[in-house]
């Protein structure tokens, strides 16, 4: 039992637990969406788009995550419209806009050299020092989203895998879309202050793309996910404390050794 109970007497070590558990319901929640629509390439590409909005933040004397949160709205509203008025694949215009957004963040970045370790506090994240206020923050985003979503789930079903039938009865198709970008956006966004970028990923995308291995609907499949996200979030954090290793990544290679056991022993279908 001291092997559980000796790292909770460190309140960092609570909360990183906490974090991460929110984290997982959060990626969770936008993670189930990514990988049905295929758009695992997003959650990297958000997380350096977001660069010139960190940056302009950082110019400004502005808060450094309302900047990202803007150009991460920015891009996926871009992303959106390139998409739409291209004809191109969803993926082609990610990438256009992301490597748009990055290349304009790097440049405005190199006019201010000593923001490098502001910007890197920020990219990495730190789950062991995240604070009761980052917490809240992640409840109340959770709430949000998952009220959207689930206000909007059985329009955004049909938007996404029936665009026409969607656009026959009268719904919003475009909209949708942009509004789905913007949630996988601020997610992005929140939880890589938070846990990282390498980690934030992890949970959108290992942990859904898992879930989607075991699950047929979509509910279970957020629901599986969450779980999978937190078990694997707590057991790399125990391994992390008592291996002395990187957090974030720790809980990472859990996650994929997760992934590869259930591809390995799931049944074929």
């Amino acid at each position: 039992m001291n092997f559980l109970t000796d790292p909770l007497q460190f309140d960092f070590f609570v909360r990183a637990l906490l974090a991460v558990s929110l984290v997982s319901v959060l990626c969770a929640l936008v993670g189930a969406w990514v990988v049905l629509r295929g758009l695992s390439y997003i959650g990297d590409a958000m997380s350096h788009a977001v660069l010139p909005g960190i940056v302009g933040a950082f110019l400004s004397g502005g808060s450094l995550l309302l900047g990202a949160l803007v150009a991460a709205v920015l891009t996926a509203l871009g992303i959106g419209v390139v998409g739409q008025r291209s004809g191109l694949k969803q993926d082609s215009a990610i990438g256009i806009v992301f490597v748009g957004m990055f290349a304009l963040g790097i440049v405005m970045l190199s006019r201010v050299p000593t923001f490098t370790s502001d910007l890197s506090h920020f990219l990495i994240g730190n789950p062991l020092g995240v604070t009761t206020a980052d917490l809240w923050g992640a409840l109340v985003v959770t709430l949000v989203v998952g009220t959207v979503l689930y206000a909007v789930q059985k329009e955004l079903l049909l938007a996404s895998f029936d665009p026409t039938e969607a656009r026959a009865v009268g719904l919003p198709v475009r909209r949708l879309e942009s509004l789905l970008l913007i949630l996988i956006g601020l997610v992005v966004v929140l939880t890589v202050q938070l846990v990282g970028t390498t980690l934030s990923v992890s949970l959108l995308i290992t942990s859904s793309a898992t879930a989607r291995l075991l699950a047929r609907s979509l509910p279970r499949m957020i629901a599986l996910a969450a779980a999978l996200g937190i078990v694997g979030g707590v057991v790399g954090l125990y391994l992390s404390y008592y291996l002395d290793t990187a957090t974030g990544a720790t809980i990472v290679l859990v996650n994929t050794a997760v992934f590869l056991l259930v591809l390995l022993f799931r049944r074929k279908e």
